[in-house]
């Protein structure tokens, strides 16, 4: 389509350079007296990228005037004629094109802040200048400047290879004290310490709001980061046009996902969380729902029922089907890798079909009588489904096809906590080695989402601790993921979908436990408040409030007190313990999300167009421009 868009550009700025053509030549005319020297006329066409005001799907203008300083340019005083030749909108889509979004303003302006982040990056580099958007036309002749795009060119597509990690919740004060936490676990003052993610040569920030909500939710968010979409508050995988728990608005508002066009592209795909594997961050990369809560179908109204709507467990299932049933000349075969929580939205309501590790006396949530496990097994009889620890370890990486891994009845255990789960399971790093392990065996490369889930679960139980030591095991998982492959060919980008009330404040001194009660520099007892008593370095802006719970890992025990907001006297209390759960001045039942801006950080091909304040959703559009996703989707579908 690009082709054709500027293709109508290049007659539109032929009929204008032709035009004297179609008037009276004058041979008949009686001839004319000498004229004096007259002032050169130009005509600079620039191009126009994406986004622009005048032009929102791109195009060119066109200045016209009198070069009065004969400079070879036209400076505003000297412009008299303005003009553009705009590429219209689309107006219908073939059923051989995979975006429902071409003319959404999000979309759109994405791939104009990709344009803006490629510009910016030719020119820190000395690359190109800005004449190199302009071509000039003047009565001598005409000069083409190299243009930007064919610059980078050859930089589009050179990621086989994609890996995003969401820290779900990991906003920059978490990261900070991350960092912190995990330099004094190592014997260091900490805020010389750096996360694998911190050492990335390109970062940036993400604006996180949804369309209907200043503070976001992670739905919203990730189908965002997934599509180039934003969209609202609570749904998955369709556009702001859905209205949430309505099945009947579904049609039509569906998005296309990167990892969908993965799929389309022929290259292997994987998705990692430490969540449910139906909870919205991991959702969002596959399913289509007006509800993130529709996990199962006992989640869901009768009336979405029986209108057609699917929950977002049978979407995982039917994910190779539905894929080819939406796309014309589609031929996939599914997701490979699958690990994460959330058993219980795939077996029936019904004891018979409890896993041998079952935490409740009845596993399933499902009142359809459907055992998913077996059905994926049924569809896809060379893969693994496993269920624990034995499991994970018996996995030969270099032979298994897919697999598909449940490893608790809800989300997976709290890092801190993994030691405790009733089988076992396996790390976020050991999932995501064995997941690219499987996933490179294809030559035409891979997808990869990786969740960090529970750093969220953990700011909302008001535990610091859990949400630290989450992000540290993030960190240790983009570590492997980075030794794992080769900064030519894989694209690796670390974000979040939103942060937390989260702070770090006070004045202590260097290397004070980032944990503990605040001392200020030049002392060593723990400065007062106004109040009297002493105060932590991190706390929440709302929540439950103060738990003093000792050595208890599990950050979700905090949830059987009462809330206890407000201020406490912390002098005999030990606030670096794993069960400590920080002051909250608002009493909330849960801690909230934040609606600041989160991280983004990212190497490999591509990488270079993370820099500056961007739209979250401009991460779909790093994705494809590094992969080429939708090119290679489309080509494939032909």
């Amino acid at each position: 389509m690009k082709v054709f868009k500027y293709s109508l550009i290049a007659l539109a700025l032929a009929g204008l350079t032709a035009c004297s053509l179609d008037g009276d030549d004058g041979e008949d005319g009686a001839a004319g007296q000498n004229g004096n020297n007259g002032l050169n006329s130009l005509t600079v066409q620039t191009e126009l990228a994406m986004g622009d005001a005048n032009c929102p799907n791109s195009g060119v203008r066109i200045d016209s005037g009198l070069d009065t300083d004969s400079d070879d340019t036209l400076a505003d005083s000297e412009i008299t004629a303005t003009s553009y030749v705009c590429v219209p909108a689309e107006t219908s889509v073939s059923t051989d094109q995979l975006l429902t979004s071409l003319n959404n303003d999000y979309f759109v302006s994405g791939q104009a802040e990709i344009e803006t982040a490629k510009n910016t990056w030719l020119r820190a580099t000395g690359t190109a200048s800005t004449n190199d958007v302009q071509s000039t036309t003047s009565q001598s002749g005409v000069t083409k400047h190299a243009s930007v795009e064919a610059a980078v060119a050859s930089l589009k597509g050179k990621a086989k290879n994609v890996i995003l990690f969401v820290g779900d919740g990991m906003g920059v004060s978490t990261v900070t004290a991350a960092r912190i936490l995990e330099g004094q676990m190592n014997g260091e003052s900490g805020e010389e310490n750096q996360l694998s993610f911190d050492r990335f040569p390109f970062a940036g920030l993400s604006k996180t709001y949804n369309v209907d909500a200043q503070t976001p939710d992670s739905a919203g968010t990730m189908t965002a980061m997934m599509s180039g979409v934003k969209t609202d508050v609570g749904v998955i995988g369709v556009d702001e046009n859905i209205e949430r728990g309505d099945c009947s608005t579904v049609a039509g508002s569906e998005l296309v996902t990167a990892l969908e066009l993965a799929e389309l592209a022929g290259k292997s795909t994987g998705i990692i969380s430490t969540a449910r594997i139906t909870h919205a961050t991991p959702a969002a990369t596959y399913a289509k729902s007006a509800d993130r809560n529709w996990e199962d179908i006992s989640d869901m109204p009768a009336d979405a029922v029986d209108a057609g709507c699917t929950d977002i467990a049978s979407q995982l299932i039917s994910f190779e089907a539905d894929m080819e049933a939406r796309f014309d000349g589609a031929d996939v075969d599914g997701i490979e890798v699958i690990m994460g929580g959330g058993r219980r939205h795939f077996l029936p309501k019904d004891a018979a079909f409890n896993s041998p590790d079952a935490s409740s006396s009845v596993e399933g949530d499902r009142t359809d009588n459907r055992d998913l496990t077996a059905e994926w097994t049924s569809l896809y009889p060379n893969g693994r489904y496993i269920y624990d620890q034995s499991g994970f370890d018996g996995l030969n990486t270099e032979t298994t096809e897919r697999v598909f891994g449940l490893f608790n009845e809800s989300h997976m255990q709290y890092e801190a906590d993994r030691s405790n789960d009733i089988a076992g399971e396996p790390s976020i790093s050991e999932m995501t080695e064995t997941a690219i392990k499987i996933l490179d065996n294809n030559d035409d490369g891979f997808f990869l989402m990786v969740e960090s889930g529970r750093i969220d679960h953990a700011h909302h139980a008001g535990n610091a601790y859990g949400a630290l030591t989450d992000t540290i095991a993030l960190s240790e998982a983009v570590a492997v993921a980075d030794e794992l492959t080769n900064d030519d060919d894989t694209l690796i980008i670390v974000t979040a979908d939103h942060g937390h009330v989260f702070t770090i404040a006070g004045y202590p001194k260097r290397g004070n436990p980032i944990l503990g009660k605040v001392v200020n520099v030049g002392a060593d007892e723990p400065a007062s408040a106004a109040d009297g008593m002493p105060y932590t370095t991190v706390g929440y802006m709302n929540g439950l409030g103060f738990r003093d719970l000792g050595d208890e890992t599990d950050a979700d025990e905090g949830y059987g007190y009462a809330v206890d907001a407000g201020r406490k006297d912390l002098s005999d209390v030990d606030t670096t313990t794993p069960g400590y759960h920080q002051e909250a001045l608002i009493p909330l039942s849960s801690e909230t999300h934040s609606g600041e801006d989160v991280g983004i950080y990212a190497k490999g091909p591509g990488a270079f167009l993370v820099n500056s304040t961007n739209e979250q959703s401009v991460i779909f559009h790093v994705m494809d421009f590094a992969g080429d996703l939708i090119g290679e989707a489309e080509a494939a579908i032909e």
